[in-house]
């Protein structure tokens, strides 16, 4: 994260670290987005920074309140017959894949799977989303309903997050952690599900282990109550930029082979056509 401007005050809660970031005394959600940049990671992915352009420092007077954490229960328990990513009694973050792997059909089979398992557990999710709920009981909710199909919850556990859902309200930007914070009208949220299914452990060595298990992975922001036009606005601004970011990912998937280098994939994106504000930057 750049530097910022003093005096340093916690901005927002974020990410499987469970820590606390923090940033400039300038609130950070506005009611326009300012710009969006795409980069290129590594050649392969796209990640999508959203930056808000600032206010000024009149929060106090101002009809939207800071976000304010809530108490952290403890994680919850995961059957024993159900079988674990090898971070999850760790607390560390899962080590680098050895190589390329190919799927074959049973593979792909079990990618489905774990898809769709995610996509059933977001869509009940986000049924539970409703002024005087706590994320915390969106977390346990979701948490039954992963290990009663038989998964793991891929959060918990993984790099110390506490658990099984990511649940990011208003201006927490991504992976918030669920807490005893009764939702309110008018807030927006941000449901991130991970779900591991189909596991079995072989062990190659004393240090690498075979994972046949796959991870669905998908999210959703859904409204609470009556929400206010600028955050309707905000929200479906958005909704544009996920499409276009989706074209993009598409395009260069559709260029990926053997022997293309790496800049083709910066230079299709580069020039995909869109008509919002938005463009790609190097990383």
């Amino acid at each position: 994260m750049a530097a910022c401007a003093s005096p340093i005050k916690p901005r927002f809660f974020s990410s499987f670290f469970g820590d606390r970031l923090a940033c400039s005394h300038v609130p950070l959600l506005r009611r326009n987005a300012a710009y969006i940049s795409l980069s290129v990671i590594n050649g392969c992915f796209l990640k999508v920074f959203i930056i808000f352009s600032k206010r000024k420092d009149d929060w106090v007077n101002n009809k939207y309140k800071r976000l304010q954490p809530g108490k952290i229960s403890p994680p919850l328990a995961v059957p024993d017959h159900i079988m674990k990513p090898p971070y999850a009694n760790s607390s560390q973050f899962p080590g680098i894949a050895r190589g390329p792997e190919i799927h074959d059909e049973k593979g792909m089979e079990g990618m489905r799977a774990s898809g769709r398992l995610a996509a059933e557990v977001l869509e009940y999710a986000g049924t539970l989303v409703q002024p005087g709920t706590m994320t915390d009981d969106i977390d346990k909710a979701v948490h039954q309903m992963i290990i009663e199909n038989g998964a793991y919850p891929s959060p918990l556990g993984y790099g110390g997050f506490p658990k099984s859902v990511c649940t990011s309200v208003n201006e927490c930007i991504c992976h918030g952690i669920p807490d005893s914070r009764p939702l309110e009208d008018g807030d927006i949220i941000n449901i991130d599900v991970t779900v591991f299914l189909n596991v079995s452990f072989e062990p190659l060595s004393l240090s690498i282990w075979d994972i046949s298990g796959y991870h669905g992975d998908t999210s959703a922001t859904f409204f609470c109550g009556n929400v206010d036009e600028d955050a309707r606005q905000l929200v479906e601004y958005l909704m544009k930029v996920f499409q276009v970011t989706r074209e993009c990912l598409l395009k260069a998937i559709s260029i990926c082979a053997p022997g293309v280098e790496y800049n083709r994939i910066g230079k299709t994106i580069q020039y995909v056509p869109h008509n919002i504000f938005i463009f790609s930057c190097c990383d």
